[in-house]
Protein backbone atom coordinates (compact mmCIF):
# COMPACT_ATOMS: atom_id res chain seq x y z
CA UNK A 1 0.00 0.00 0.00
CA UNK A 2 1.41 3.41 -0.99
CA UNK A 3 1.78 6.38 1.36
CA UNK A 4 -1.28 8.18 -0.04
CA UNK A 5 -3.38 5.01 0.29
CA UNK A 6 -2.32 4.77 3.93
CA UNK A 7 -3.36 8.41 4.37
CA UNK A 8 -6.79 7.75 2.84
CA UNK A 9 -7.34 4.82 5.19
CA UNK A 10 -6.26 6.94 8.15
CA UNK A 11 -8.68 9.69 7.04
CA UNK A 12 -11.56 7.19 6.77
CA UNK A 13 -10.86 6.00 10.32
CA UNK A 14 -10.41 9.55 11.58
CA UNK A 15 -13.78 10.67 10.19
CA UNK A 16 -15.53 7.60 11.61
CA UNK A 17 -14.27 8.36 15.13
CA UNK A 18 -17.02 10.26 17.02
CA UNK A 19 -14.60 11.56 19.68
CA UNK A 20 -14.67 15.39 19.56
CA UNK A 21 -11.49 17.32 18.87
CA UNK A 22 -10.65 19.64 21.81
CA UNK A 23 -10.85 23.36 21.06
CA UNK A 24 -7.17 23.78 21.91
CA UNK A 25 -6.27 21.62 18.88
CA UNK A 26 -8.25 23.82 16.48
CA UNK A 27 -7.28 27.11 14.84
CA UNK A 28 -9.72 29.39 16.62
CA UNK A 29 -9.62 33.16 17.08
CA UNK A 30 -8.96 34.04 20.73
CA UNK A 31 -8.52 37.14 22.89
CA UNK A 32 -5.34 37.93 24.82
CA UNK A 33 -6.52 35.77 27.72
CA UNK A 34 -7.05 32.75 25.49
CA UNK A 35 -10.83 32.96 25.48
CA UNK A 36 -12.65 32.11 22.25
CA UNK A 37 -13.18 35.14 20.05
CA UNK A 38 -15.89 33.64 17.87
CA UNK A 39 -19.46 32.57 18.55
CA UNK A 40 -19.69 28.78 18.37
CA UNK A 41 -23.49 28.44 18.58
CA UNK A 42 -26.44 30.60 17.42
CA UNK A 43 -28.04 32.88 19.97
CA UNK A 44 -31.43 32.21 21.60
CA UNK A 45 -34.26 32.10 19.08
CA UNK A 46 -31.89 32.13 16.06
CA UNK A 47 -32.34 29.21 13.68
CA UNK A 48 -29.33 28.78 11.39
CA UNK A 49 -29.60 27.66 7.78
CA UNK A 50 -28.04 24.29 7.13
CA UNK A 51 -25.10 24.45 4.73
CA UNK A 52 -22.31 22.25 3.41
CA UNK A 53 -18.88 22.57 1.84
CA UNK A 54 -16.66 20.09 0.00
CA UNK A 55 -13.12 19.41 1.15
CA UNK A 56 -11.88 17.40 -1.82
CA UNK A 57 -8.67 15.40 -1.56
CA UNK A 58 -7.31 14.34 -4.93
CA UNK A 59 -4.33 12.33 -6.08
CA UNK A 60 -1.51 14.00 -7.97
CA UNK A 61 2.12 12.82 -8.22
CA UNK A 62 1.49 10.23 -5.49
CA UNK A 63 0.41 12.95 -3.05
CA UNK A 64 -2.96 14.11 -1.77
CA UNK A 65 -3.91 17.69 -2.63
CA UNK A 66 -6.97 19.82 -2.02
CA UNK A 67 -8.35 22.87 -3.87
CA UNK A 68 -9.20 26.14 -2.15
CA UNK A 69 -11.07 29.13 -3.53
CA UNK A 70 -10.63 32.88 -3.16
CA UNK A 71 -14.10 34.32 -2.86
CA UNK A 72 -15.15 37.06 -5.27
CA UNK A 73 -14.90 40.65 -4.05
CA UNK A 74 -18.45 41.14 -5.35
CA UNK A 75 -20.00 38.75 -2.81
CA UNK A 76 -21.88 40.25 0.16
CA UNK A 77 -20.11 38.11 2.81
CA UNK A 78 -16.58 36.81 3.30
CA UNK A 79 -15.42 38.59 0.15
CA UNK A 80 -11.80 37.95 -0.78
CA UNK A 81 -11.40 35.24 1.84
CA UNK A 82 -10.02 31.77 1.15
CA UNK A 83 -12.73 29.17 1.39
CA UNK A 84 -14.00 25.81 0.17
CA UNK A 85 -16.79 25.45 -2.38
CA UNK A 86 -20.03 25.43 -0.43
CA UNK A 87 -23.32 27.08 0.44
CA UNK A 88 -26.81 26.54 1.77
CA UNK A 89 -28.54 23.17 1.47
CA UNK A 90 -31.45 23.48 -0.95
CA UNK A 91 -34.64 21.38 -0.63
CA UNK A 92 -33.76 19.43 -3.79
CA UNK A 93 -30.30 18.51 -2.49
CA UNK A 94 -29.65 15.08 -1.04
CA UNK A 95 -28.63 16.51 2.33
CA UNK A 96 -25.18 17.95 3.02
CA UNK A 97 -23.41 15.55 0.66
CA UNK A 98 -25.65 16.49 -2.24
CA UNK A 99 -25.28 20.19 -1.48
CA UNK A 100 -21.48 19.98 -1.18
CA UNK A 101 -21.19 18.16 -4.51
CA UNK A 102 -23.54 20.62 -6.22
CA UNK A 103 -21.69 23.65 -4.89
CA UNK A 104 -18.33 22.20 -5.95
CA UNK A 105 -19.67 21.73 -9.46
CA UNK A 106 -21.20 25.21 -9.58
CA UNK A 107 -18.15 27.00 -8.17
CA UNK A 108 -15.26 24.97 -9.61
CA UNK A 109 -16.73 22.64 -12.22
CA UNK A 110 -15.85 19.50 -10.21
CA UNK A 111 -17.91 16.59 -11.56
CA UNK A 112 -19.86 14.86 -8.73
CA UNK A 113 -19.49 11.41 -10.28
CA UNK A 114 -15.72 11.56 -9.82
CA UNK A 115 -15.91 12.11 -6.07
CA UNK A 116 -15.96 9.36 -3.44
CA UNK A 117 -17.31 10.53 -0.08
CA UNK A 118 -15.06 9.67 2.87
CA UNK A 119 -17.09 11.25 5.67
CA UNK A 120 -18.18 14.49 7.32
CA UNK A 121 -16.34 16.64 9.84
CA UNK A 122 -18.09 18.26 12.83
CA UNK A 123 -20.72 20.80 11.70
CA UNK A 124 -20.19 24.27 13.17
CA UNK A 125 -21.85 27.68 13.25
CA UNK A 126 -20.76 30.65 11.10
CA UNK A 127 -22.29 33.82 12.59
CA UNK A 128 -21.99 36.31 9.65
CA UNK A 129 -23.95 34.05 7.28
CA UNK A 130 -26.03 32.31 9.99
CA UNK A 131 -24.97 28.96 8.50
CA UNK A 132 -24.42 25.69 10.33
CA UNK A 133 -21.82 24.23 8.01
CA UNK A 134 -21.23 20.51 7.48
CA UNK A 135 -17.75 19.98 5.97
CA UNK A 136 -17.99 16.98 3.62
CA UNK A 137 -14.70 15.22 2.85
CA UNK A 138 -14.32 13.53 -0.53
CA UNK A 139 -11.65 11.85 -2.63
CA UNK A 140 -10.94 11.94 -6.36
CA UNK A 141 -8.46 9.54 -7.94
CA UNK A 142 -7.66 12.06 -10.68
CA UNK A 143 -6.82 15.77 -10.42
CA UNK A 144 -9.92 17.84 -11.21
CA UNK A 145 -9.81 20.49 -13.89
CA UNK A 146 -10.75 23.58 -11.89
CA UNK A 147 -13.01 26.04 -13.72
CA UNK A 148 -13.76 28.86 -11.26
CA UNK A 149 -17.19 30.49 -11.63
CA UNK A 150 -16.32 34.23 -11.77
CA UNK A 151 -19.58 35.26 -10.11
CA UNK A 152 -18.48 33.51 -6.89
CA UNK A 153 -14.80 32.67 -7.20
CA UNK A 154 -12.00 35.12 -7.91
CA UNK A 155 -9.30 32.43 -8.08
CA UNK A 156 -8.55 28.84 -7.11
CA UNK A 157 -5.35 27.15 -5.98
CA UNK A 158 -4.36 23.79 -4.52
CA UNK A 159 -2.12 22.76 -1.63
CA UNK A 160 -0.79 19.36 -0.64
CA UNK A 161 -1.97 17.63 2.50
CA UNK A 162 1.67 17.19 3.44
CA UNK A 163 2.20 20.95 3.36
CA UNK A 164 -0.90 21.54 5.48
CA UNK A 165 0.40 19.10 8.08
CA UNK A 166 3.66 21.06 8.42
CA UNK A 167 3.37 23.13 11.65
CA UNK A 168 5.44 25.85 9.97
CA UNK A 169 2.45 26.78 7.79
CA UNK A 170 0.53 28.01 10.86
CA UNK A 171 1.09 31.60 11.96
CA UNK A 172 -0.65 33.88 14.47
CA UNK A 173 -1.19 37.63 14.20
CA UNK A 174 -3.03 40.17 16.30
CA UNK A 175 -5.94 41.70 14.38
CA UNK A 176 -8.68 44.13 15.34
CA UNK A 177 -12.01 42.47 14.59
CA UNK A 178 -15.40 43.84 15.64
CA UNK A 179 -13.57 46.41 17.77
CA UNK A 180 -11.60 43.77 19.68
CA UNK A 181 -7.89 42.96 19.63
CA UNK A 182 -7.74 39.24 18.86
CA UNK A 183 -5.09 36.63 18.19
CA UNK A 184 -5.89 35.15 14.78
CA UNK A 185 -4.27 31.84 13.76
CA UNK A 186 -4.10 31.04 10.06
CA UNK A 187 -2.48 28.81 7.48
CA UNK A 188 -0.02 30.82 5.38
CA UNK A 189 -0.55 29.33 1.92
CA UNK A 190 0.37 30.68 -1.51
CA UNK A 191 0.48 34.24 -0.27
CA UNK A 192 -2.94 33.93 1.42
CA UNK A 193 -3.95 33.91 5.09
CA UNK A 194 -6.42 31.05 5.47
CA UNK A 195 -8.30 31.82 8.67
CA UNK A 196 -11.78 31.71 10.18
CA UNK A 197 -14.16 28.90 9.24
CA UNK A 198 -11.79 27.43 6.66
CA UNK A 199 -8.91 27.25 9.14
CA UNK A 200 -11.25 25.72 11.71
CA UNK A 201 -12.38 22.83 9.53
CA UNK A 202 -8.92 22.19 8.06
CA UNK A 203 -7.42 22.09 11.55
CA UNK A 204 -10.06 19.57 12.65
CA UNK A 205 -9.19 17.28 9.75
CA UNK A 206 -5.49 17.52 10.59
CA UNK A 207 -6.08 16.95 14.32
CA UNK A 208 -8.19 13.86 13.61
CA UNK A 209 -5.66 12.55 11.11
CA UNK A 210 -2.71 13.02 13.47
CA UNK A 211 -4.59 11.29 16.29
CA UNK A 212 -5.38 8.29 14.09
CA UNK A 213 -1.83 8.09 12.77
CA UNK A 214 -0.41 8.25 16.31
CA UNK A 215 -2.75 5.46 17.43
CA UNK A 216 -1.65 3.28 14.51
CA UNK A 217 2.02 3.93 15.23
CA UNK A 218 1.53 2.94 18.87
CA UNK A 219 0.02 -0.44 18.01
Amino acid sequence: MTNWQHQIEHIRRALADPTPVPFNELLLVRDHKGRLGRQMEPGPGIIPREAAALLLLYLQDDELWLPLTVRSAALPLHRGEVSLPGGGIDPEDDGPIGAALREAYEELGIAPEGVEILGILTPFYIPPSNFRLAPVVGFAANPPVLRPNPTEVEAAFSVSLQRLMDPATVEVEQWTLRGMNLNVPFFALNGHKVWGATALLLSELLARLRRTMDESAAQ
